[in-house]
């Protein structure tokens, strides 16, 4: 089992930037592709962005291509989620997710992640 824990969440401007971090440890991280979710009140939890164990691979939702880039450092056990351009609609508690199987191709499926960290806020004001 990996355990994760987000940061970088906070208040922020429309137009603004943040960076998400997420620090994992136990399992094989090196090895498992890596996810982004977030969930609006009221919403289910939605795919963001995803990215292969290599990092050589990566997959955004539609909504956020273009402005969000994901990343990771194997070296620190570490993913990022870095935001630009952010609107109120990207308002949301940003979730870290390791895939279950540490082989596994790259998914956008909730189903296939089999830890998640505590969430982290984001909030961007009009």
């Amino acid at each position: 089992q990996v355990q994760l824990v987000e940061s970088g969440g906070g208040l922020v401007q429309a137009g603004g930037s943040l960076r998400l971090s997420c620090a994992a440890s136990g399992g094989t991280f090196s090895r498992r592709p890596m996810g982004w979710f977030r969930q609006a009140p009221g919403k289910e939890r939605d795919f963001v962005a995803v990215i292969s164990g290599s990092g050589g691979s990566t997959s955004y939702a539609d909504s956020v291509k273009g402005r969000f880039t994901i990343s990771r450092d194997n070296a620190k056990n570490t993913v990022y989620l870095q935001m630009n351009s952010l609107t109120p609609e990207d308002t949301a508690v940003y979730y870290c997710a390791a895939h279950a199987s540490p082989f596994a191709v790259v998914s956008t499926r909730r189903a296939d992640f089999g830890s998640w960290g505590q969430g982290t806020q984001v909030t961007v004001s009009s």
